[in-house]
């Protein structure tokens, strides 16, 4: 409830400038995650690491092997997806790259980018109340917006 009120009084006395804070800070976001994913950093990893629960495939499906044909293999039989190819004799598969796989799958980068600015939500409200205050009076003070 404290949450909700502070938001409301923030609007409240900020207004636009608030607005324009959070829609900067989420274009810092999406922008920064997009350069992530292209680069194959692993965003799946890192939000495991931060304690942010990915939906969709769950852990013991995202780690059964699958075939070229694309059905899930049974025993101890070593295979990659078409996307890796097959593997040598002896070699161990390395491991599976979700981000990889979201990305060609799923329309691309920007997709899987908005789809991780939308879970961050949590980190970028914080961010927009501790910013808002000094950006007003930045703006203020060159006479940019009224008091």
């Amino acid at each position: 409830m404290a949450f909700a009120l502070r938001m409301k009084e923030l609007m409240r006395k900020y207004g636009k400038v608030a607005i324009g804070v959070h829609l900067s800070v989420s274009c810092a976001s999406i922008t920064s995650l997009y350069v992530a994913i292209n680069n194959n950093v692993d965003v799946d990893a890192i939000f495991r690491r931060i304690g942010i629960s990915p939906g969709g495939v769950s852990e013991e499906v995202a780690e059964t092997p699958v075939t070229a044909a694309g059905a899930a293999t049974g025993g101890g039989e070593v295979t990659r997806d078409a996307y890796y190819g097959t593997p040598a004799p002896g070699e161990v598969p390395p491991p599976r790259n979700r981000t990889r796989e979201l990305v060609a799958s799923s329309g691309g980068a920007l997709a899987l980018a908005l789809m991780c600015n939308k879970a961050l939500l949590p980190v970028r409200i914080p961010v927009t109340v501790a910013l808002t205050p000094p950006v007003a009076r930045f703006l203020a003070r060159w006479k940019l917006v009224k008091t």
